[in-house]
């Protein structure tokens, strides 16, 4: 049950980067003002990655990677490494990037002050959520 949560709780929070990075972007880049509107699309981006952290978390405790074989036999298989190491890092480096740019825009003053620091950090999360998710089992 954990697993299918994760699994589908991901569509909403791979939803909401793509949809608070393109806000931030545009809004950026276009010189456009800082609205409420803006910090409830970065807040909700920030609630529902940080759920899916918990969950995800919970999910990699209760495997049994590490009761059935040695470090070195998850590392040996990229399958394995990717599921067990690097996608579970990349995505606690996505959130930690969320919740940076997420704190930094709010002690700004600034629209341009604001929006800058959700564009880079929200859009650094996106990278690497695009490069670690499992896209195989996605589709």
């Amino acid at each position: 049950m954990i697993k299918m949560l994760h699994s589908y709780w991901a569509y909403l929070v791979f939803i909401m980067m793509i949809i608070a990075t393109a806000n931030a972007l545009i809004k950026y880049f276009g010189k456009k003002e800082y609205e409420a509107k803006d910090f409830r699309i970065a807040l909700f981006t920030l609630i529902v990655s940080h759920i899916q952290l918990l969950i995800g978390i919970i999910l990699w405790f209760t495997q049994d990677y590490f009761s059935e074989m040695s470090m070195k036999d998850i590392m040996g298989n990229s399958v394995l490494r990717s599921n067990v190491v690097e996608h579970p890092v990349a995505m606690i480096l996505a959130v930690a990037f969320i919740t940076i740019g997420y704190s930094k825009h709010k002690k700004k003053l600034t629209s341009a002050g604001k929006l800058k620091p959700l564009a880079i950090f929200y859009t650094l999360a996106l990278i690497l959520v695009l490069a670690k998710i499992p896209w195989s089992v996605w589709f």
